[in-house]
């Protein structure tokens, strides 16, 4: 007996070493991709405490002849960066949260909804995703400008917030859900939109924070439609706002470079909230289905 189990533990061995030797490789690789992903930030970092004169010095280095913690007081307070980021936040949340509306209903309306075309209108509104936005920006200003609506809250968030992707996403999740579900609570007397809200919608919380990220980081970042369609300061959202550190005599880098450091700080605070949401959303792989 205990010759046998001797030598199950030397089979077992060589089967252990492999298995660690595998988890450090991938330990890793991981640690390689991540440094390769936030490098940039840490420059930006870096960059953003050096004077003027050494963000693009002929030896690269983290660290300046002096660390210039001014940098982001001046950053904050040549131009009002604060505003900006109110904007910006402001226009991001409600944009987001309107996109998620919208995608739920819409969703929900071609996954279980029975009408006639309903697939085939569905590609059809799939394939608005093929237009760049650079295509729809001229209609769009023209449209925002006859209804008055040019430099405005409500045309830097309504216009997008009526896309394909988050309608896409969300059925196909919708599709996994068992129908059985919401026959059972039909026939107890809930309403279509009871059964949503109270049935369907606490399955989907993972994807739905998946989409609430992703359409508030595009709002957040988006620079083209606001530079368009905005024309008073007070209005200006971040994008913009960086944009103002260049300038005729060129562009103040360790400015731009704390103005963006700060800037990232309200996208990190939401995806740091829904972390755990986000992790379970990419997981469960909304675009596969079941």
């Amino acid at each position: 007996m205990t010759s046998e189990a001797t030598r199950v533990r030397r089979r077992l061995r060589p089967a252990q070493r492999k298995a660690v030797a595998t988890t450090w490789l991938n330990t890793g690789a991981v640690a390689v991709v991540a440094l390769l992903f936030t490098f940039p930030f840490i420059w930006m970092f870096f960059s953003a405490l050096k004077p003027e004169s050494e963000v693009f010095s002929p030896t690269p280095s983290f660290i300046g002849s002096e660390v210039k913690w001014s940098n982001f007081v001046d950053a904050w307070t040549l131009v009002p960066f604060g505003r900006f980021i109110f904007n910006g936040f402001f226009v991001a949340l409600c944009g987001s949260l309107l996109s998620v509306i919208v995608a739920v209903l819409s969703a929900y309306a071609f996954s279980r909804l029975r009408f006639k075309y309903r697939d085939r209108l569905f590609l059809l509104y799939v394939l608005t995703l093929v237009l760049p936005q650079e295509v729809l920006v001229v209609p769009l200003f023209i449209m925002m400008n006859q209804l008055g609506l040019v430099d405005s809250y409500v045309a830097l968030i309504i216009p997008f917030a009526f896309t394909a992707f988050g309608t896409f996403l969300l059925r196909q999740f919708f599709l996994t859900i068992p129908i059985e579900y919401e026959e059972a609570a039909i026939i107890d007397g809930a309403s279509r939109f009871r059964t949503l809200w109270s049935v369907l919608l606490p399955q989907l919380a993972a994807p739905i924070s998946v989409l609430g990220v992703f359409s508030f980081v595009g709002y957040y970042n988006s620079y083209l439609w606001p530079l368009i369609i905005i024309n008073s300061q007070d209005l200006a959202t971040v994008p913009l706002g960086l944009s103002m550190f260049t300038g005729e005599h060129g562009t103040q880098w360790s400015l731009m470079m704390a103005a963006a450091t700060i800037a990232i700080i309200p996208s990190l605070i939401i995806v740091a909230v829904l972390q755990r949401q986000l992790i379970k959303g990419v997981a469960l792989g909304g675009f596969g289905g079941r």
